[in-house]
């Protein structure tokens, strides 16, 4: 007596269904954490490559098309990545440059003991010296003091070693002057910047097409002039070493 043959199945097993869902729900998944993140061209290659490799069933082939990302209507795009993070790096290597500059500056005016003449700090428009008038000049007067010479000669010296744009800031307090020379503190404030240049670039080997002189008068107090030490603090010529990454505009 012949026996049923039981009825073959035609086409895949019943459980490739299953698995086949499985794997294209996990595809989905990660083509929409791909897409949403930043393409890096490079690991969008190797990503499509292995695709293309290999094969998820061995009837399948390759279901990623490969598309170069950084290749659009033949133009080479820059990876986002890259090019943000070489800025970085840039920007910081100009930022490690005006503090290691500072810290020379602090350094020097300490080996030549004038750290008490002149404080430095560093601020948007590059390493700030602060010189007081008294270190300077007589009251009202905008000639350099032959006690102040050899600390400006040093000043010199130190600026023969950088080649940055300096400009020098004249300030006064807000006690208002009338004189044949100096009708206000306008004059006042702009002849000493000027007397300061003037004597850098004639005792040193420095370009006059670095400097810059200004006279602010009494416009720009650090401290509010109540008192004669605060006076005192107002009255100051100010060297601005100047970074090279800020505005001119606006430094000048």
């Amino acid at each position: 007596m012949q026996r049923k043959r039981k009825p073959v199945d035609k086409g895949a097993p019943k459980w490739m269904v299953t698995f086949a869902d499985m794997i294209t729900l996990i595809l989905v998944f990660f083509i929409l954490l791909f897409s949403m993140s930043v393409v890096d061209a490079q690991k969008f290659r190797a990503i499509a490559e292995s695709f293309q490799q290999r094969q998820i069933f061995e009837f399948m082939p390759s279901p990623i098309e490969f598309v170069d990302p950084s290749d659009e209507k033949g133009e080479q795009r820059k990876d986002p990545f890259k090019e943000g993070d070489f800025g970085e790096e840039e920007n910081n290597a100009n930022e490690v440059d005006m503090d290691e500059l500072l810290q020379e500056v602090q350094e020097f005016l300490e080996v030549n003991e004038m750290t008490e003449l002149i404080s430095a700090t560093r601020d948007d428009r590059g390493v700030v010296l602060v010189l007081q008038e008294r270190t300077l000049f007589e009251t009202a007067e905008a000639e350099i003091l032959v006690s102040a010479e050899p600390f400006l000669s040093k000043v010199g010296t130190l600026l023969e070693a950088i080649p940055n744009m300096v400009k020098v800031e004249g300030h006064t307090d807000s006690r208002p002057i009338s004189t044949f020379r100096y009708p206000s503190n306008w004059e006042l404030s702009g002849a000493r910047a000027s007397s300061v240049i003037r004597y850098l670039v004639e005792t040193s080997d420095l370009d006059p097409k670095r400097f810059v002189a200004t006279g602010y008068g009494d416009t720009r107090p650090v401290v509010p002039n109540t008192s004669i030490e605060n006076l005192q603090v107002n009255r100051r010529v100010v060297i601005v070493i100047s970074d090279p990454n800020y505005d001119e505009n606006d430094m000048f």
